[in-house]
């Protein structure tokens, strides 16, 4: 016989499923939500079924939208002439919060993970290709291939400049990386290879 009621459960058991919550985590919030006043969990639950309800992915760069196409792409003032791959649409609002990129972007919906049973035929390439492509009938393009600086995310963009070899050898491309080092504060010492790699690619005169 279950100590709590079959509702409650439910309510743990699906928010356990969160990332980074666990069984006690979830037992927490459910608990703050039974205590809370003024039907907290109702607008919560309300909140979750607008949400699935009104939005979707851009038909472009498949960003979270609440149109078909979302206001960056459908932006004239947004620069056309450089794409920004990233991995998630969370990707998308850290560089729109950093308020240095007017470029357009591309969320792939993840990286090339064989351990997690995740190639590439699970990503959106073929999408990416014809968004290539659409945004060279105008001019040339620099593709920025922003996926974390992990063993996934490198294996990702090395994914992505074998599939834009031939545009890149005709000159209709530039592929770029960014440069990923050491934070403020760190020691040499503790970086790794990977770490001090790029270190040493994005460094710049002083």
């Amino acid at each position: 016989m279950s100590v709590l009621p079959l509702s409650v459960e439910k309510v743990i058991n699906e928010l356990s499923k969160l990332p980074g919550v666990g069984p006690k985590s979830a037992a927490r919030m459910t608990y703050h939500y039974l205590r809370s006043p003024n039907k907290e969990a109702s607008k919560l639950g309300q909140a979750l079924l607008d949400m699935d309800k009104n939005t979707m992915f851009c038909s472009q760069c498949f960003n979270v939208s609440d149109k078909g196409v979302c206001d960056i792409c459908g932006s004239e003032k947004r620069d056309k002439t450089k794409l920004c791959i990233v991995e998630e649409p969370l990707d998308v609002v850290a560089f729109e919060n950093s308020a240095i990129y007017e470029g357009l972007y591309f969320v792939l919906g993840g990286v090339i993970s064989p351990a997690e049973g995740i190639g590439a035929e699970e990503l959106r390439f073929k999408d990416l290709e014809r968004r290539v492509k659409e945004l060279l009938k105008e001019e040339s393009l620099e593709i920025i291939v922003a996926t974390n600086p992990s063993l996934e995310g490198e294996a990702t963009a090395s994914y992505i400049l074998d599939m834009f070899d031939m545009q890149l050898k005709e000159g209709k491309i530039k592929v770029t990386r960014l440069a990923m080092g050491l934070p403020t504060g760190a020691d040499l010492e503790y970086a790794d290879r990977l770490t001090l790699k790029r270190a040493l690619e994005g460094r710049r005169d002083i």
